[in-house]
């Protein structure tokens, strides 16, 4: 995620001449970097802009038209990375360049089975509208004067697309620049008024001044790559990225209709043969492709809890220990939770995982794990992880973050010289016991599978019964 996003009023705009020289000094000798670092740099943030709008659920068939510049070359690493997040890009490159740089990343883009479109394709009917998104890498800033052919030809027909999009009620692909959206003046913007206008603009290292003319909905930054000397020197003033992210969003995200939010989910059908008799073997399957699917944080689970006067409380925990008898997590005893567990140990655990369109829910009874059961994860865990769990009294009020600052300060302290970290008596496992389980996989059209688990006794034999609810 990309945080918050930076007002377009306190940034820096360059224009063509300063982007040159900012270009210039980065592979200078300090900071050494080569035209390939950067580009690959600079491509991998498109991809992540991209991905940080577009999911690939919605918008999987991306078409990147490169150009025979450098700005084509961010067009080609963004395919690459696409592919690798789950898109299925396809590539119109008319003018290949012939520099090693460049023939290897088609030679990588080829590896990956991505198809490369001709021009003549293109412009010879309705193909580009097939595409959910478009990736205008044509020109950048150093280019100047009027495109030449095919580019001019192309230019014109991504253009159409924000025009058409009205007239086609939305389904028009939608338009991503990269840098410099293609047909407009790096300084002063679309001038002739025929230039392409992107639904979003990924500005590359800082934006240039044609940024300030962008009207469309998502304006990132990204190239994460300007060390503070060429930011001192050009007295560069550009917005921090937040955590690991490769881009940070420019201005104020656009005002969502939140009653108009909709995925139509495709998914292969969850059918009543095809699951394992046993629910626990079904979880374990689905977990499993959960792992392989690169989900983050595949063990993360709502519970659900409530105490004697029945009023529900959620909140995400880890599953940390999974098997015959059940699912496991820990937690501090004094917690909100574990005193409603206290009071009423039936609780209720979900797990969603998005890129899969899968939820599967459990329900049943709490109970505490064993001493030795929790010792043995309390000291698995990282020393930090350790002194966190002595100093926080959780759920209690506190005046104040620096208040844990402190206790932890303290205690990193006290044990910095490796001895042994005690275990709080107050600090354990939960194991829950399902009696009930629903696999839920989403259906196009809200017509959802939903496979629910429940014991079930037939001629003495101890089993479970698969029954389908409506969605």
């Amino acid at each position: 995620m990309t945080g918050r996003a930076f007002s377009s009023d306190s940034i820096s705009y360059l224009t063509q001449r300063e982007a040159a020289e900012v270009d210039e000094m980065l592979m200078g000798p300090a900071p050494g970097f080569s035209v390939d670092q950067l580009m690959e740099l600079a491509g991998l943030s498109v991809a992540s802009a991209v991905a940080e709008v577009y999911a690939p659920a919605e918008f999987n068939r991306v078409l990147a038209i490169c150009g025979p510049g450098n700005n084509g070359g961010d067009g080609l690493v963004a395919a690459r990375h696409l592919r690798h997040f789950g898109y299925a890009p396809a590539v119109c490159y008319p003018k290949r360049a012939q520099k090693p740089l460049f023939t290897g990343l088609v030679t990588q883009l080829e590896s990956l089975s991505v198809p490369f479109v001709s021009v003549e394709d293109l412009l010879g009917g309705e193909l580009l509208n097939g595409f959910d998104l478009v990736l205008d890498a044509m020109f950048g800033f150093s280019f100047c004067g009027a495109p030449r052919a095919p580019f001019d030809e192309l230019v014109r027909l991504v253009a159409c697309l924000s025009r058409d999009k009205a007239e086609r009620d939305g389904k028009s692909p939608v338009v991503v620049a990269v840098d410099v959206p293609s047909g407009w003046d790096v300084e002063e913007g679309d001038v002739s008024g025929e230039g392409i206008k992107p639904d979003m603009l990924v500005s590359l290292t800082a934006p240039k001044l044609c940024a300030k003319r962008f009207s469309g909905a998502h304006h990132f930054l990204g190239g994460r790559f300007v060390p503070p000397a060429v930011a001192e020197k050009f007295n560069l003033c550009l917005p921090p990225y937040p955590g690991s992210a490769m881009c940070v969003r420019i201005g104020k995200a656009p005002q969502v209709d939140i009653s108009a939010l909709r995925v139509n989910y495709v998914s292969p059908e969850l059918l009543e043969e095809d699951v394992e008799p046993d629910p626990m073997d079904q979880f374990r399957k689905w977990f499993d492709d959960a792992l392989a699917a690169g989900i983050r944080e595949p063990n993360a689970m709502a519970l659900s809890t409530s105490g004697k006067d029945g009023k529900p409380s959620s909140r995400m925990v880890l599953l940390k220990g999974v098997d015959q008898d059940g699912f496991v997590w820990y937690t501090n005893y004094e917690s909100r939770k574990a005193r409603e567990i206290s009071e009423n140990p039936n609780a209720a655990i979900m797990f969603f995982w998005d890129s899969l369109n899968r939820q599967v829910r459990v329900e049943g009874a709490v109970e505490k794990v064993s001493k030795e059961e929790s010792e043995q994860y309390f000291y698995s865990r990282p020393r930090g992880s350790q002194i966190g769990a002595l100093v926080s009294k959780q759920s209690s009020v506190i005046p104040g973050r620096h208040v844990l600052a402190q206790l932890y300060k303290q205690l990193e302290e006290k044990f910095s010289d490796g001895s042994g970290i005690p275990k709080p008596g107050n600090w354990g496992g939960y194991r829950l016991k399902p009696r009930l389980y629903e696999f839920w996989q989403g259906q196009p059209s809200r017509l959802h599978d939903r496979l629910q688990y429940t014991p079930d006794e037939t001629e003495g034999k101890k089993g479970w019964r698969v029954v389908r609810l409506a969605p």
